[in-house]
């Protein structure tokens, strides 16, 4: 299910606050500002700071599968 517009406009990053931008694929929210992710799981995301894995450059994660 996509997410909609105008709550991704509200959405913050919860660690600095700072805009989060989601992934072309909807697998993550990105921080650029704490270059940190966001990951979506079965849809649903999942902003615990304690689960934020570090941004990569090419809009993938570190996460190994």
């Amino acid at each position: 299910m996509p997410f909609r517009p105008e709550v991704l406009e509200i959405l913050a990053c919860p660690q600095c606050h700072g805009k989060l931008e989601l992934r072309t694929d909807e697998s993550a929210f990105d921080c650029r500002k704490c270059r940190v992710a966001y990951p979506v799981e079965k849809g649903i995301p999942v902003f615990l700071i304690d689960e934020a894995i570090p941004a990569t450059g090419d809009g993938g994660d570190d996460r190994s599968a």
